[in-house]
C-alpha cells in the first residue's frame, strides 16, 4: 500500500478535481502490475495496473488506495474491471465520499465473491485527497491561506518591501503547493504592490488558474497577470459594473466573475470556482483578504512560513488584515500544527477547527 500512496503523488497537479489513486496488483507474493491516475480524464489506477501486467491477474490481490469507483464518468467503472480479471482479494485505503460510489464499489466487489478488505494504512491514504473530500462534501474548494513572515509576524516592511522574507527552499516549497492546487488567488493589492506572475515554477509544471479579487476593478491593462492571461487562464472576481473595462479585461483573455455587493461575495465566489470544477484554492495574500477569508468560514489550511527575522515598525504589514476580533475568546481556532523546516525558515501548517462554509 505505501508504494500504492508514492505512485498516487505523481498525479499530483494533473488530476484535478478527480483524487490521487495508486495501484499495485501482486501475484504469488510478486508485483506484476502498478499504476497511478495519470491525468483527469485519462484511465483511473486500477485500470493502468491491469494494463500494465507482466502476467495474467487472474487470482491476484490488488491494493489500491481509494475505493475503486463503480459508475461511468469520463472512464468506465474500475469494479468491472476488477471483475472481469478475475482479481481475488482487493485492499482499500480509503473510502470514496462521492455518492455515486461510497460504499457501493466494495459492495459490488463483494457480490461478485472477491474479498474486500478496508482501512489499509488509511491515514496515510487519507492525506492524499484532502482536496477531493472537501470538493465532495462541501461543495466548494479545499481553501489554503498561506503566508511568509518574520519572527514578529511582518509581511513586508513599512516601506511595503517583502523581497524575501522567506528562504529558496521555502518559496520552492510554495511552488510545489501551486503545482498540486487547482486555482491562486490574491486581492488587488498584492498585485498593485508586487506585479506578480502566480504561475508555478516546478520541473513539469502545472499552471494554477489565476484569480484576483478586485472589488473596483482597479487591476492594469498593462500588469502582468493580464498581458499574460491569453496563456494562463486568469478571473478577475469584482463587484464593479463597469462594462468598459470588463470589456477590455475579457478581449485581454481574462475570465470575469461578477458578484452582488459592494465587495467580492467570496462565498460565492467560491461556489462559482466549484462550478468552474476548481477543487482547491492557495490564497496568498494579502492581510485584507486574509482576514476576508477567515471571516466568511473560509479556510481549511493554514500555511505560516516563519523567517529568523525581525523587521519590526508599527505600520509594517501584518499576515493578518481587517478589524480582527474584539474578544480572544472570539479568535479563529485551529489545531496544533505540522511543523517541517526549510533551511533556517520553518512551515507551520494548522488545520481549521470550525466546520464552517
Amino acid at each position: 500500500m505505501r508504494r500504492a500512496i508514492e505512485l498516487a503523488k505523481r498525479g499530483t497537479g494533473f488530476v484535478n478535481p478527480n483524487p490521487l489513486v495508486g495501484a499495485v496488483i501482486v501475484k504469488n507474493s510478486r508485483v506484476i502490475g502498478e499504476g497511478w491516475h495519470e491525468r483527469y480524464g485519462m484511465p483511473h489506477a486500477e485500470r493502468n495496473a491491469l494494463a500494465n501486467c507482466r502476467e495474467d491477474p487472474a487470482g491476484a490481490d490488488i491494493y489500491v488506495t481509494l475505493e475503486p469507483c463503480c459508475h461511468h464518468g469520463k472512464q468506465p467503472p474500475c469494479t468491472e474491471a476488477l471483475i472481469a480479471a478475475g482479481i481475488k482479494n482487493v485492499y482499500v485505503g480509503s473510502f470514496d465520499p462521492n455518492p455515486l460510489v461510497a460504499g457501493k464499489g466494495l459492495e459490488m466487489l463483494r457480490d461478485h465473491g472477491i474479498n474486500v478488505y478496508e482501512n489499509i494504512l488509511r491515514d496515510e491514504c487519507d492525506a492524499l485527497n484532502n482536496i477531493f473530500f472537501c470538493y465532495i462534501t462541501k461543495n466548494r474548494p479545499y481553501i489554503i491561506l498561506k503566508a511568509a513572515m518574520s519572527i514578529d509576524g511582518r509581511t513586508a516592511a513599512y516601506t511595503g518591501d517583502s523581497k524575501w522574507i522567506s528562504n529558496e527552499l521555502s518559496r520552492e516549497n510554495v511552488h510545489k503547493t501551486r503545482k498540486r492546487v487547482s486555482a491562486i488567488m490574491v486581492g488587488i493589492n498584492t498585485v498593485l504592490a508586487d506585479d506578480p506572475m502566480l504561475n508555478c515554477r516546478t520541473d513539469d509544471p502545472s499552471d494554477p488558474v489565476r484569480v484576483i479579487c478586485d472589488s473596483r476593478l482597479n487591476i492594469p491593462l498593462n500588469s502582468r497577470i493580464i498581458t499574460t492571461a491569453h496563456d494562463i487562464p486568469t478571473i478577475i472576481a469584482t463587484a464593479s459594473d463597469d462594462e468598459e473595462k470588463i470589456a477590455e479585461l475579457r478581449s485581454a483573455g481574462a475570465d470575469v466573475i461578477i458578484t452582488d455587493g459592494e465587495r467580492v461575495d467570496l462565498k460565492a465566489l467560491m461556489n462559482e470556482l466549484a462550478k468552474r470544477k476548481l477543487d482547491s484554492v492557495l490564497v496568498e495574500g494579502g492581510a485584507t483578504l486574509h482576514a476576508a477569508m477567515l471571516d466568511a468560514g473560509l479556510c481549511d489550511l493554514l500555511q505560516i512560513y516563519i523567517a529568523p527575522k525581525v523587521i519590526g515598525g508599527t505600520d509594517a504589514k501584518p499576515v493578518i488584515g481587517g478589524k480582527g476580533v474584539s474578544r480572544v475568546a472570539d479568535a479563529y481556532m485551529f489545531s496544533a500544527p505540522e511543523i517541517t523546516r526549510f533551511g533556517d525558515d520553518i512551515l507551520l501548517e494548522y488545520k481549521r477547527k470550525s466546520e464552517e462554509g
